[in-house]
């Protein structure tokens, strides 16, 4: 199956600090780079365990002892691990969002560029489509999904024009749903503001923001003492998440403070945000929004 380069590859896997005789989890092996390149700086008794959801990632599994491929959603990281006696790791990688894969397969209906039906499951084995979402939400979880995922702020006509139109006869696939909204597309930005709206239904879709938390908050029992986490997000959703709760171990609110006013975090920020540059934004044009973190547990 076709990949594209992974993003950021050395910088996130050199993000972990890798010991060769460590233990490692790489929880969106899609094609496999990030986890190929860990497993070149793991020695013979080190371990690397991938997780993707997605079926079509399990033609890309490698042939090596040190590796097990687990074809389960990362939100279940901790339950997994554990069923094969895993306990404790020495660092988890994270390349979050949709594969370049998923989004170059039409029939995924993940991308704007291509009329399939409206799908947009990571997994084949979820229940909720975004046929579903577009069709059976009510106007409120509509309004809700495009203003809290999309960020639209025009969130409550959208969601007015959707339920009006699927009166007359289902929104069948992203050409109808594009012809739908059509009036909040204008021509020189259509393809942000589409882009925010296939975002939204996708986060919905797939659960995102919820898999993203409870991902991280099982990272925190997981990791070892002086374990990295590096992390890879692609849009402000994601990333915030991700820099709030290596900041002070909660998505929302301030932690409580001692009575000397201070108060204890769970990891320390190592070096600062990366990003791509240029070179690698032109061999692979997803990397342009890439945001890499990285943190160690205290």
């Amino acid at each position: 199956m076709e990949y594209h380069n992974p993003v950021l590859l050395h910088e996130s896997v050199d993000g972990l600090n890798i010991h060769p005789e460590g233990v490692y989890v790489d929880v969106t092996f899609g094609g496999g780079g990030h986890s190929r390149e860990i497993l070149n700086r793991l020695g013979p008794n080190g371990k690397l365990y991938a997780f993707d959801q997605d079926e079509d990632a399990l033609a890309n599994a490698l042939q090596d002892d040190r590796f097990v491929l687990i074809n389960e959603n990362f939100r279940f990281i901790k339950r997994f691990l554990r069923f094969h006696n895993v306990k404790a790791v020495d660092g988890i990688l994270g390349d979050l969002g949709v594969s370049s894969h998923q989004f170059d397969v039409a029939e995924r209906g993940f991308s704007t560029r291509f009329d399939a039906e409206l799908d947009m499951r990571m997994s084949q084995k979820n229940d909720l489509s975004a046929y579903r979402v577009v069709n059976e939400y009510d106007e409120d979880n509509l309004r809700r999904v495009f203003l809290d995922y999309g960020e639209l702020k025009n969130a409550p006509a959208i969601a007015r024009v959707i339920l009006e139109a699927r009166e007359k006869a289902p929104i069948r696939n992203t050409e109808q749903l594009k012809q739908v909204l059509s009036r909040f597309l204008p021509a020189h930005k259509s393809h942000k503001i589409l882009a925010q709206m296939y975002q939204a239904i996708r986060i919905e879709v797939n659960q995102e923001m919820d898999v993203l938390k409870e991902f991280l908050e099982q990272s925190l029992e997981i990791l070892k003492p002086e374990g990295r986490l590096s992390i890879i997000s692609y849009h402000s959703l994601e990333d915030r998440l991700v820099k709030r709760f290596v900041k002070n171990g909660l998505f929302e609110g301030e932690p409580e403070r001692d009575f000397f006013g201070n108060f204890s975090v769970p990891f320390r920020t190592v070096g600062k945000l990366i990003v791509p540059n240029n070179e690698q934004i032109k061999e692979n044009n997803r990397a342009r929004s890439a945001k890499l973190r990285i943190a160690e547990k205290i």
